[in-house]
């Protein structure tokens, strides 16, 4: 009875339907785990390159030395950096067509920023909802497997002329198979999901918090340049 009732005999007496469902949720919960660890190492390497930035910004390197420096790593930049750099970018530029006024000047920058800074939330936020759809869809899926297992194990007991609990179990425990494989897809990827998109605002509110301080230097760089003449 014990061998009979194996979690790997079970499924190998399921319907072929079950066996497709089982299949499909083992593959979903394979690539939300690959998916998982990605997002994870993504988001640590994220926040380091963003606290190391963060930390040579305010240790008094001048804006055109860390822009230099944003230029020639821009392929290994982290978010903050390259949002900088977009900035400094499009200051440089509305400077160097000597536009006088401060606020066109500021707002092109504050507009660069912005620009970059909806690419790299987007960028950041790949694959989420890859794990939100794994976590809302596969109980679902488990369920119609078990629904389809039930209907199958009662369908074959119809000839008998007597039924008990031994002969009902087997089949009614491989459909319940399913949905425990649904559940195992499903759970990780959702605990993933709120974790990652908690950690996800974290890194926006820094960033636009940056954004804001970098525009607040920018524009005392360009009052101390218009009232410097006078």
């Amino acid at each position: 009875m014990n061998q009979d009732l194996s979690i790997l005999q079970l499924v190998l007496g399921a319907s072929w339907v079950v066996q497709l469902v089982m299949l499909l949720l083992v593959v979903v919960s394979v690539a939300s785990w690959a998916a998982i660890f990605g997002k994870l190492f993504s988001l640590r390497r994220v926040k380091s390159l963003n606290e190391d930035f963060e930390r040579d910004f305010w240790s008094g390197t001048s804006l055109n030395e860390l822009f230099a420096n944003a230029a020639q790593n821009a392929r290994h930049a982290g978010p903050m950096e390259r949002i900088f750099a977009s900035g400094m970018r499009e200051y440089q530029k509305l400077r160097e067509r000597r536009i006088q006024d401060p606020g066109t000047v500021l707002d092109g920058a504050r507009r660069a920023m912005r620009a970059s800074y909806q690419r790299e939330v987007d960028a950041v936020e790949s694959h989420l909802s890859f794990l939100a759809s794994v976590g809302s869809v596969s109980p679902y899926v488990g369920l119609f497997g078990t629904v389809w297992g039930i209907m199958h194990a009662f369908t074959g007991l119809a000839s008998l002329t007597q039924v008990t609990l031994a002969t009902v179990a087997p089949g009614i425990a491989e459909a319940l198979v399913a949905t425990a494989i649904g559940l195992f897809a499903a759970i990780p990827a959702v605990v993933a999901y709120n974790r990652f998109a908690r950690d996800i605002d974290r890194v926006a509110i820094r960033l636009e918090t940056f954004i804001e301080e970098f525009s607040n230097i920018l524009q005392r760089n360009l009052s101390a340049a218009v009232a410097a003449p006078h």
